[in-house]
């Protein structure tokens, strides 16, 4: 007879704020994590959270006695990493010690401002961040030179950037002057510093670059460095964000 209260070890780790659980299998298959002091090598295993002692890099995991959910306005120079010995500074110095241990979900690169979600509930955070969910994320970037159909018609057909193809879903210019103009992107996939990456690809780099929406959460007038817990309704969008973005 199967034991109802076991589930499996990767989303164990995720519930108590490890990583999202696609991060957490990469670590289980890097030999950093022991159940009963005991390795263990495979996403596969199941634990009791009631009974089996798991520990990551030998400090003990616990289950969070209550889900987190922050936005952050992230300011540019900041790491979105928990521990980065090459980092000036951490997303992670602007939260309060007492909201205790979260993730981002997803990433903003060093200098990229704007929202960033951060939580424990690892569960969420992998649904929003898996490329098959197609969860919305809008930017606004300010970039130098000249903005062409022809470069729009190239950002929504993709453009192959180091083996990767890279797309935008939407792409509306909204202001341009002095040499520069605005743009505001729209991205489905979020692949590490596409923005930045497609832009470069047709010769308008980015001077700035700001993401203001994430799965129809704005960041509104939230100030740069400040940090809010998101309300209900927005609990609600986040959790729908899934199925509304198919």
């Amino acid at each position: 007879m199967p034991d109802d209260n076991k589930i499996r070890l990767a989303k164990f780790m995720a519930s108590a704020g490890v990583g999202s659980r696609r991060r957490c299998e990469e670590m289980i298959a890097e030999g950093r994590i022991t159940v009963n002091d005991q390795p263990v090598l495979t996403p596969a295993y199941n634990v009791d959270p009631r009974r089996d002692v798991v520990k990551f890099e030998g400090r003990e995991l616990k289950a969070p006695e209550e889900l987190v959910y922050v936005m952050l306005n992230k300011p540019a120079g900041y790491t979105c990493s928990a521990k980065d010995e090459h980092a000036r500074q951490l997303v992670y110095e602007l939260l309060p010690e007492r909201l205790g241990r979260l993730f981002t979900v997803g990433r903003l690169d060093r200098e990229t401002e704007g929202l960033l979600l951060l939580t424990n509930d690892g569960e969420l955070a992998q649904q929003l961040t898996h490329p098959s969910f197609q969860v919305e994320k809008k930017y606004i970037a300010e970039c130098e030179g000249i903005f062409t159909d022809r470069a729009r018609y190239a950002m929504l057909d993709g453009i192959m950037d180091d083996g990767e193809l890279l797309r935008a879903k939407r792409v509306t210019k909204f202001r341009e002057r002095d040499g520069s103009f605005l743009l505001e992107v729209v991205l489905t996939e979020g692949k590490k510093r596409e923005v930045r990456r497609l832009c470069a690809s047709l010769g308008i780099p980015v001077l700035r670059l700001a993401r203001v929406e994430f799965a129809g959460l704005q960041l509104g007038d939230l100030p740069t460095g400040a940090w809010r817990p998101l309300d209900e309704n927005e609990l609600r969008l986040l959790r729908n964000a899934k199925f509304a973005s198919r």
